[in-house]
């Protein structure tokens, strides 16, 4: 049995996303949930809308500061982390595993 092998990849604005196949599973890096301390809710976009890369996907509200999380790629949004509205407590402790934010489906119509 073969298996593949997904690389996280990060960006220059602490956002992290990995693909399988045409989706991209996005979230924050644990420096940037440090930086900001706390999220106490998180502002997430609708499925079925198309993101361009470099666009605001999301909003972060923490103890310190409100926070632009932008896409990593353009997309559109096939899936968000719904546990988060009621369990923001997940982003904070796993922002890199169970926080993750949004999945897009890759698709360059949304540039």
């Amino acid at each position: 049995m073969q298996t593949t092998k997904i690389d996280k990849q990060y960006t220059e604005t602490h956002e992290w996303f990995f693909l399988q196949g045409k989706i991209a599973t996005i979230g924050i890096s644990i420096k940037a949930k440090n930086e900001l301390g706390e999220v106490v809710y998180v502002e997430l976009p609708k499925v079925g809308s198309c993101i361009k890369k470099g666009g605001v996907l999301l909003v972060l509200e923490s103890t310190k500061a409100a926070a632009d999380i932008y896409a990593p790629l353009s997309g559109k949004v096939v899936a968000i982390n719904e546990s988060l509205q009621e369990h923001i407590e997940k982003l904070n402790l796993s922002p890199e595993g169970e926080g993750w934010l949004v999945q897009l489906e890759i698709d360059d119509r949304c540039e």
